[in-house]
């Protein structure tokens, strides 16, 4: 957390980002979508949650990447800790900035006329369950970090993996109007479970089934990817 202090351009991602997002979008498409960028946005500011959470976990395999590269992890490697605890350390770093984003995410939304059904309790628990599936997410970056010869090729894989879960999905639009083939990838994208939760869970509507299938997601994520992570790290030279 102490990088934050010293290069605080870190934050921009988990400030200025979010910010765009959602007037972007909002303003872009709430007419034409809902009828009013008000009513778009109740549907719309989850997804937009989701959407931008996810996107910010790959600048974790970047940064990881580029401490690599600068040897740093070397001189950790030489210490008496735990072993993953660098990677762990990072990861739960990153969490926090995740919920700034979050933060400002929904402190934006509230301003622009988003009322949540489901009250406090309900954003909380959404916020909870995304920073679970982000956390997990991370996981996979972590590895492509340790894997890609340069911080450019580590954002190159990122986006491509993550361009097409974000954009398909049912984060702007109901999957129901897309054609039948696409609805098969979107119905089973994890990024559209862990959206209809958080709709779910902000506006106090039952989701107990989307729920389950992202802490399932989450699981899979850390149980493939944790154990991948320490390998390519501990082979590292």
């Amino acid at each position: 957390m102490l990088k934050i202090k010293h290069v605080p351009m870190q934050l921009f991602d988990v400030t200025a980002f979010p910010i765009m997002f959602v007037l972007l979008y909002t303003y872009l498409f709430g007419g034409a979508l809902a009828g009013s960028p008000q009513e778009y946005l109740q549907a719309l500011l989850p997804g937009i949650l989701v959407m931008t959470v996810s996107w910010i976990t790959m600048y974790t395999g970047q940064a990881l990447n580029t401490d690599i590269s600068k040897g740093v992890f070397d001189r950790f490697r030489s210490l008496p800790i735990w072993r993953p605890a660098v990677l762990v350390g990072m990861l739960l770093a990153d969490a926090v900035r995740y919920t700034m984003a979050s933060a400002v995410i929904i402190g934006l939304g509230i301003i622009l006329g988003f009322r949540p059904d489901g009250g406090v309790v309900g954003v909380l628990l959404a916020v909870a369950l995304l920073l679970v599936f982000a956390f997990s997410l991370s996981w996979v970056w972590t590895a492509v970090g340790l894997k890609m010869p340069t911080p450019e090729a580590v954002l190159q894989i990122s986006m491509t993996i993550l361009f097409p879960l974000t954009f398909a999905s049912n984060v702007f639009v109901d999957p129901s109007t897309m054609p039948g083939w696409v609805q098969g990838f979107v119905n089973n994208n994890p990024i559209t479970h862990l959206a209809t939760a958080a709709r779910g869970l902000m506006h106090g509507t039952p989701v107990g089934t989307e729920v389950v299938w992202v802490l399932l997601w989450s699981g899979a994520l850390v149980a493939v990817f944790a154990p991948l992570t320490m390998r390519l790290y501990n082979s590292e030279r």
